[in-house]
C-alpha cells in the first residue's frame, strides 16, 4: 500500500446560487426592490432626495454639468416618489375617516329603526 500518494482533486459542483435554481427568491415575480422597505418610508425617501440635491450642488461647484443633470434627475425621481407616498397616506387617512362616518350613520339608522 502506498499511503503517501496524494489523491486526485475532485471538483465540487458550484453552490453559489443553489436557492435560485427552481424558483425566484422573492415572491413578487423576481422584481428588484429594497428588501427592508426603506423606500416606503417617507422620511428615508426625503433624505435620499436631499442627498442627491446636495450631490448636484457639489458637482455644480466642481463644474461638471453632466453629473449635475444626473443627480438632479435622481432627486426629481425621489421627489415624485415622496409625493406619491404622501398622497397615498392622505388617501388612506381620508378613507378611514369616511368609513368611520359611514359606520356612524349606519349605527344611527339602526338605532332609529329599533
Amino acid at each position: 500500500m502506498n499511503n503517501n500518494r496524494r489523491r486526485n482533486f475532485r471538483a465540487r459542483p458550484q453552490r453559489n446560487n443553489f436557492r435560485r435554481r427552481n424558483s425566484p427568491m422573492n415572491s413578487n415575480g423576481g422584481a428588484n426592490f429594497n428588501r427592508n422597505g426603506s423606500m416606503t418610508n417617507p422620511h428615508n425617501v426625503e433624505k435620499t432626495m436631499q442627498k442627491f440635491q446636495q450631490l448636484a450642488k457639489d458637482a455644480q461647484s466642481s463644474g461638471d454639468p453632466v453629473v449635475v443633470e444626473n443627480y438632479l434627475q435622481h432627486a426629481d425621481h425621489y421627489s415624485r416618489r415622496l409625493a406619491e407616498l404622501n398622497e397615498r397616506t392622505r388617501s388612506n387617512s381620508n378613507g378611514d375617516t369616511n368609513n368611520d362616518s359611514v359606520d356612524a350613520s349606519t349605527k344611527d339608522e339602526s338605532e332609529n329603526s329599533n
